[in-house]
């Protein structure tokens, strides 16, 4: 609010409708340009008053009522919201209860007639002496919005960059603005939405009006910036010359002074305490919270520092008969609010003051008028102790002159119509309060729904990651097994083709035409090597070698066998057999009777290689000879024993 009350440092509009109306389809307005020099008149109409508004930006826009600028209160809170930044909405013939515009420029002293443009340039006059209430909508605060300025769209296979892009270039523009901020030195909260790249808005709530904040509307590319005025619950209204009401002031002088301001109805306004300041700067702070007509104390006398206060408002005092108790202060504040002991004393002073007054108070507030401003009547009668006739008498006779304060005061409401004002206003609160929740919501669910998209597409990629880790462990897998197969496969070969090599030699060992064998391999005959010798081992010889006629075997260990196992090695007809080790009994008479060579195998020198053997034939034919000779001795000696039992047998059966 301003204290300014005569010079102007900008250009004021007085408006008044000229003829038609604001819910017809073509009004045109009456318009007073006053500067405090000059006056400038013109005939708009209400489109052409918007332009030149918007154009001009005005100090002020001035008139009787200010419904003549908007049909209802909604076209009138769009009207305020539309208003450039700097220009207010003025009412120069009240708030909610407006007087005659006559009875207003006549109070003040302003030229007056009872037609569109003299009427339009009262309004301008009075506006420019600050008369008259603010008509606002909105707060001191101001919301600065930072969003895309496209859609991310759906689908393509670049939605990701550009998506990421469009953030970034938010969170950029984000950045530079709470720099901005920063510089100016404004008080601000920030509230930001995160997301892909970057931010999908930003919300700056400022403690300014949008012409202090160095910022500007814009929307360019990727990026929208809006600037709003945070709305209030519903019109209200604002002095343009501030109004100082009746107070009672209660001090508590100390090193911590401590002050309290009460209203004329009882209620506690403020409190102060402090260790530092002095009393100058709490005199300064009483007179930014109203008009003092008592100073009171809580002790007995009164000391001096409240009485120099006192004295220095010109207003009345008040002290207990004896000091407060502290119990009985603590009684009177209990429904207070204060933050230390020196508070509550201060409140309790002041508290004592309005209730030995209350009834003179009551008694002040039946006889002024209800058009007559109580509060001045109050303090003169308390603070000069006048009486209330007096008082009123001598204003009444001051008829049409400027009283102390620059501005009317509204009578009165009823019970009832504080009662309808105060559910109007319930109602519109609900109602924003109802958009701000359905905005809310739809944020929600937008939000909700790009959860949903996010979290399908998350689940797509994470069923589609799950399956390509499946199908990357079957190939593993599959690999692991194929890498064994690949293995196995190159050992069965390497077996095979060695096995293959000793079969070959073999072969060429075991043919009688040595003529494509090496020559150093002449006179040398393969050796076919039976592990144990039992029938297992035997078959494992044939199915590996192929035993055969006239093939030589060899035993690498001949203990064990019986007469089956000799049997099954003689149906092979070796050539020969090279025991290691003693045969038993029975499979050296069964080799013997099938006249299969058996000979040791310290006779013949083999060679192996791997499963593959070799002996020189010289010495297997030695060997079959030594077998031959003791052959023919171990049969001379079967005869000769055969012999000799036949003679004990046939010397048995002679009689006696």
């Amino acid at each position: 609010m301003s204290n300014r009350t005569t010079a102007l440092d900008a250009v004021i509009f007085g408006v008044d409708i000229q003829s038609g109306d604001v819910r017809g389809d073509a009004p045109s307005y009456a318009v007073v340009t006053f500067d405090g020099d000059h006056i400038e008149r013109d005939v708009v109409s209400y489109r052409k008053l918007r332009r030149r508004i918007d154009s001009e930006r005005p100090a002020m826009v001035a008139t009787d009522n200010m419904y003549e600028l908007a049909e209802d209160k909604s076209s009138l809170v769009h009207l305020l919201g539309s208003l450039p930044d700097g220009t207010r909405l003025v009412q120069v013939t009240g708030a909610e209860e407006p007087e005659p515009l006559s009875r207003v420029a006549s109070r003040h002293g302003v030229p007056y007639a009872k037609e569109p443009m003299a009427e339009a340039e009262a309004a301008a006059r009075l506006a420019a002496a600050n008369v008259g209430q603010e008509v606002t909508a909105f707060t001191d605060t101001t919301e600065v919005k930072v969003s895309r300025g496209r859609s991310t769209g759906s689908g393509g296979w670049s939605e990701d960059r550009y998506t990421r892009r469009i953030h970034g270039s938010v969170r950029r523009r984000t950045r530079e603005i709470e720099s901005t901020l920063d510089d100016a030195a404004l008080d601000y909260e920030r509230d930001a939405t995160e997301k892909y790249g970057g931010f999908s808005n930003a919300v700056f709530t400022v403690d300014a009006r949008p012409e202090n904040i160095p910022v500007s509307a814009e929307r360019s590319g990727d990026i929208r910036v809006e600037i709003e005025r945070v709305r209030r619950d519903g019109i209200e209204f604002r002095p343009l010359a501030k109004r100082r009401d009746p107070i009672i002031v209660g001090i508590d002088p100390g090193t911590t002074t401590a002050a309290a301001t009460v209203g004329l109805e009882g209620e506690v306004l403020d409190t102060l305490s402090t260790r530092t300041a002095d009393m100058a700067a709490i005199i300064e702070w009483i007179i930014e919270r109203g008009r003092p007509i008592i100073v009171a104390a809580d002790v007995t006398p009164m000391p001096e520092t409240v009485e120099k206060v006192r004295r220095s408002f010109d207003a009345a005092g008040w002290k207990p008969n004896r000091d407060l108790p502290i119990d009985a202060k603590k009684h009177r504040t209990r429904e207070t609010g204060y933050d230390n002991d020196h508070e509550r004393d201060a409140t309790a002073a002041a508290l004592g003051a309005f209730d030995a007054h209350s009834d003179q108070f009551d008694r002040i507030a039946a006889k002024v008028p209800p058009r007559q401003d109580l509060g001045t009547v109050v303090a003169r009668v308390v603070a000069n102790e006048e009486s209330v006739e007096t008082v009123l008498a001598d204003l009444t006779d001051d008829n049409g002159e400027k009283q102390e304060e620059s501005e009317h005061v509204e009578r009165e409401l009823t019970e009832e119509e504080r009662r309808i004002r105060q559910l109007e206003t319930q109602v519109e609160r609900l109602q924003r309060h109802v958009e701000t929740l359905e905005t809310t919501v739809n944020e929600k669910d937008e939000r909700i729904e790009e959860l949903e998209d996010e979290l399908s597409t998350e689940r797509k990629q994470e069923r589609r990651e799950a399956r390509e880790r499946r199908e990357v462990t079957r190939l593993e897998r599959e690999s692991r097994r194929l890498e064994r197969e690949r293995d196995e496969a190159y050992e069965t070969v390497e077996s095979l083709e060695n096995k293959l090599e000793r079969l070959k030699a073999l072969w060429k060992l075991d043919h009688s035409n040595f003529a494509d064998v090496a020559e150093k391999k002449a006179g040398l005959v393969p050796v076919k090597v039976v592990e144990q010798f039992t029938r297992d081992g035997i078959n494992n010889a044939h199915e590996q070698f192929g035993l055969a006629e006239d093939d030589v075997v060899m035993l690498r260990d001949a203990s064990g066998a019986g007469r089956s196992t000799a049997d099954l090695l003689a149906e092979f007809e070796p050539k020969i057999v090279l025991r290691n080790g003693d045969l038993s009994d029975m499979a050296d008479r069964v080799l013997f009777d099938h006249e299969i060579p058996v000979a040791p195998v310290d006779l013949v020198t083999i060679q192996e290689v791997d499963e593959l053997a070799v002996a020189r034939e010289s010495e297997v034919e030695d060997a079959i000879i030594d077998w031959q000779e003791r052959a023919e001795e171990r049969q001379r000696q079967q005869s000769a024993e055969m012999v000799d039992r036949l003679i004990s047998e046939h010397r048995a059966d002679r009689p006696g």
